[in-house]
């Protein structure tokens, strides 16, 4: 397992079974409870934070290494890499503010040793990855019943709420309270 001073709990699924779409309903879930959280998400491809034509894309695009905006509201530094690998999960974890921080969430990612809960929609016919990875945790599927030997939670894929008192739970030790709407 990543030795992080924080728990981190990673998001593993194959592409198109909705980990992002999760995340959307899940993040709300959890800062409703109170749950500072950073997510890290691991893109398979080239992608840009801001527009042409944006101060920021302008300047990283003239050759700046590194871009920081910044404002009243937010910050973000823009870090142009030449590596000739893809980014390890414990070096961008180490980026992180873990002082503003509770929990940790990672999108992308599948081969980290992390705790991990794997998203599983029958309709995909994929197989399950937690037969061959034992750091999944738990599954969130649309099924109930599921093949194999799955000694392990199952959690509804469509209600973020179950999954946040799972999280909450086993990631922060906390026992989630009874109005959060299971």
């Amino acid at each position: 397992m990543i030795d992080f001073p924080l728990p981190v709990l990673g998001l593993a699924a194959f592409s198109g079974t909705g980990k992002t779409t999760l995340l959307r309903r899940l993040i709300p879930e959890l800062r409703q409870r109170g749950i500072r959280l950073a997510v890290v998400k691991h893109a398979h491809h080239d992608f840009d934070t801001d527009k042409p034509g944006k101060d920021s894309y302008e300047l990283r695009k003239a050759g700046a290494v590194q871009t920081l905006v910044a404002s009243r509201r937010r910050w973000a530094l823009i870090t142009e890499v030449k590596a000739a690998r893809e980014p390890q999960l414990v070096e961008l974890l180490a980026r992180l503010d873990i002082e503003a921080l509770d929990l940790v969430l990672v999108e992308g990612f599948k081969r980290a040793p992390i705790p991990k809960i794997e998203l599983h929609r029958k309709s995909m016919a994929k197989p399950l990855l937690f037969l061959s990875d034992p750091n999944i945790i738990a599954i969130a599927c649309d099924e109930l019943a599921l093949p194999g030997p799955a000694r392990l939670p199952v959690l509804d894929i469509d209600r973020p709420a179950q999954i946040a008192d799972f999280v909450e739970g086993r990631m922060l030790g906390r026992e989630p309270k009874a109005e959060h709407g299971r």
